[in-house]
């Protein structure tokens, strides 16, 4: 059993069950590289107050720096029984720095060491999203770079409903995936404040400068309220909220890239690389990357649902539930970066057969819209207008006739108001997206605008 820094308040020791049921060392050793980072900045800061002399904070510094050598070592935990990392690295300090040891705790609560580890561990992880989402994003572009002047059929409730451009489609997309990189900035800026000095709830007894241990430390300024500090999981909730949002967009492509690349619809190939066959049928190629990435969003949402009720009920200030945040935030990050990295190669490797699609648009009516706008500007009102296109519509879906084969003189007999110039409006579906030059729309100019400005923009988020 080893031994507990809160130990002289017992008279016997814990039962052995509550051991292995408190513990957390399984879990929550990931953080043992902010641990050593925050403890040594800490023993600076216990310098500057005069508990520990110059000699003292070397040897410290130089154990940390020791362990920090040994830790990413694949058995370094093998056989330890330390409660959580934060007992197993004192440990392993008093191993290599001796009795001197003792005084790094002086003033330091784990309730603030906790939130001090989590963010600076959040901190790295936070980039490390935000670097897989633009990866993600950069792919996407790419992707519409190759295929620039491919049309498609784009729906709503899951119907043919307007063409649009591939580009714009794909920028649909990017425009998600911005909005998640803004959150993760903003996740990151309320995670990148310095708890240390806090205490259990109340404030450090020693006058330390925490604005100095902020600027070592790399953090953007310090916590206002030490109470806060103790009860705080808003941070770790910030990035699972802004990690669910990248869980949801990724999910929605997946689910798009699975309907495109199946026989019904035919657009996209999937590369053999990240598709999978049937152990009985040998006709198979199944998206199961994209799959798996659609059934990881319900893990990372459930692990955000977890956390979030875990601190509803909760008392100021700290409360040994809030323990229960590390696997949920470790699992959500995990699955997040995941889910961006695997869904980059899915798009690095995706084809587009854009006849397929073009096709799909020319045989449907997703130019109705613009017939009876085109009817609108020439003076009919719109209730009318789509009135008649819907009638045009009906006629020939009961006559079997597609928007392409209608000759002038059959429109014109239909109803005068079509004019010649509506034939090439029913044959090419472009026609009509032409006229959507409004900054957003899905006109050849408006696209090529967007496109180069996303792509100025991806530099700078």
């Amino acid at each position: 059993m080893q031994d507990k820094l809160y130990g002289g308040r017992f008279e016997a020791g814990q039962d052995q069950y509550f051991e292995k049921f408190s513990e957390s060392l399984h879990f929550d050793k990931l953080l043992i590289e902010a641990d050593l980072t925050g403890s040594k900045a800490f023993a600076r800061a216990l310098e500057s107050v005069g508990i520990l002399t110059a000699e003292e904070r070397q040897t410290i510094v130089a154990a940390f720096d020791a362990i920090a050598a040994e830790c990413s070592a694949p058995n370094y935990f093998d056989g330890a029984t330390d409660e959580d990392v934060h007992s197993f690295v004192i440990r392993k300090l008093k191993e290599k720095a001796g009795p001197v040891a003792d005084k790094i705790h002086t003033g330091r609560s784990r309730n603030e060491q906790v939130s001090l580890d989590t963010r600076l561990w959040l901190r790295t992880t936070i980039e490390a999203t935000v670097d897989a989402t633009k990866a993600l994003m950069a792919a996407l572009l790419d992707l519409a770079q190759a295929n620039p002047h491919a049309v498609i059929p784009g729906y709503t409730h899951l119907r043919r409903a307007q063409a649009v451009l591939w580009p714009h489609y794909l920028l649909a997309y990017f425009e998600m995936f911005a909005r998640d990189v803004e959150r993760l900035r903003q996740a990151h800026a309320r995670t990148n404040v310095l708890p240390l000095g806090s205490g259990a709830l109340a404030g450090s007894a020693f006058p330390f400068d925490r604005p100095a241990i902020a600027k070592d430390l790399g953090f953007a300024a310090i916590t206002r309220n030490s109470m806060d500090v103790s009860a705080d999981r808003d941070f770790a909730l910030d990035y699972m909220h802004a990690a669910n949002l990248v869980m949801l967009h990724l999910s929605r492509l997946s689910e798009d890239w699975i309907l495109y690349s199946s026989e019904e619809f035919g657009w996209l190939d999937l590369s053999d690389g990240v598709t999978s066959g049937s152990s009985l049928m040998p006709q198979k190629k199944n998206p199961d990357s994209l799959e798996l990435i659609r059934g990881k969003c319900g893990r990372v949402f459930g692990a955000y649902s977890a956390l979030f009720l875990t601190m509803k009920g909760l008392p100021l200030t700290y409360n040994r539930d809030m323990q229960e945040d590390k696997e949920q935030l470790f699992d959500a990050a995990e699955q997040t970066i995941s889910c961006l990295r695997m869904t980059t190669i899915v798009a690095r490797n995706v084809t587009l057969k854009p006849e397929i699609p073009e096709q799909a648009a020319a045989e449907s009516w997703v130019v109705a819209t613009d017939i009876a706008e085109t009817l609108s500007r020439a003076g009919l009102p719109f209730h009318q207008s789509h009135k008649l296109a819907g009638r045009l519509v009906l006629h020939g879906i009961k006559s079997g006739k597609l928007p392409g084969e209608f000759t002038a003189e059959e429109l014109k007999a239909f109803d005068p108001n079509f004019t010649p110039d509506f034939v090439d409006l029913l044959k090419d579906p472009r026609k009509g997206m032409a006229t959507r030059v409004v900054p957003g729309g899905t006109s050849p100019t408006s696209v090529a605008t967007a496109l180069k400005e996303a792509l100025t923009r991806l530099e700078t988020l």
